[in-house]
């Protein structure tokens, strides 16, 4: 595979720091002294993801000192136009319950615009990545690597759809439309979290659509989804990850996607 000259050491760097954390999340992944506390907003953190974070934040400090760093668990550190974006464990429900659909996603804005992304998973075996002009990419490492395309179905009616669940819509009042979008395709499945989006950029999925996301849950995901051909913006077609919610797709199928989860004219 090819990287875009200006991006080739951060992607290097990103695959560094993911063998790293890949170790440490495994190594608590079904631990029974596993320790899971409740964060203000409800959402369990485990001490995997605060140490995953914590070896994340060290990598670069040393690597990156003037990168600006925003995470997950700990904040914003730093100022400039290169910013780190991490979230240790996407997917923490399912870390501590054993499932193993979770991931640490490393992405890297310069200016407003996500030009690498990481994701990597380790207990299904599996890293997906991306540098901006580079395409998208899934495999072990750098060097054994096989190239991402979305699909090429045209057709609501023929789309695989993927989410995470039905209360988040239900809780923003948009389980009408939702519902809506899930009958008009020819088939629906929650695979959930990263993995919805990933399988988007592999061609598996069509379409992916999240109510409500943060940006470390999204910007990885970014360029692995584009640079494979597909489209990525909010459910309110907001280009990127700073929309707060996710419509993912082939790109193909990314209006039709929208009329129907936002049908009221833009102001």
């Amino acid at each position: 595979m090819s990287i875009r000259p200006g991006y080739d050491d951060d992607l290097r760097l990103a695959h560094v720091i993911a063998d790293q954390v890949d170790s440490i999340t495994m190594a608590r992944f079904k631990a029974l002294d596993l320790r899971v506390e409740t964060k203000p907003d409800l959402t369990p953190v485990s001490d995997a993801d605060k140490t995953a974070e914590e070896v994340i934040r060290g990598q670069l400090s040393r690597a990156r000192p003037r990168d600006a760093v925003h995470g997950e668990e700990m904040g914003d550190t730093g100022h400039g136009p290169r910013r780190w974006v991490v979230d240790p464990i996407d997917g923490t429900k399912n870390f501590v319950r054993g499932v193993p659909v979770w991931a640490t996603l490393i992405g890297l804005l310069d200016g407003d615009q996500v030009v690498l992304g990481l994701v990597s998973a380790p207990a299904l075996g599996k890293r997906w990545w991306a540098a901006q002009g580079s395409g998208a990419w899934t495999g072990k490492s750098l060097a054994a690597a096989s190239r991402l395309r979305v699909s090429a179905v045209d057709r609501l009616s023929d789309a695989s759809l993927s989410y995470s669940s039905l209360s988040g819509w239900e809780e923003r009042g948009l389980l009408d439309p939702f519902l809506d979008l899930t009958r008009r395709t020819w088939r629906t499945r929650a695979y959930g979290d990263f993995w919805s989006h990933v399988l988007v950029a592999e061609g598996a999925v069509d379409l992916a659509a999240e109510p409500e996301l943060a940006l470390h849950d999204m910007a990885a995901l970014v360029p692995i989804v584009t640079e494979a051909g597909g489209l990525f913006t909010s459910i309110r077609g907001v280009p990127g990850p700073f929309g707060g919610s996710a419509l993912v797709s082939n790109g193909r199928l990314h209006q039709a996607a929208l009329d129907v989860l936002d049908p009221l004219p833009q102001a």
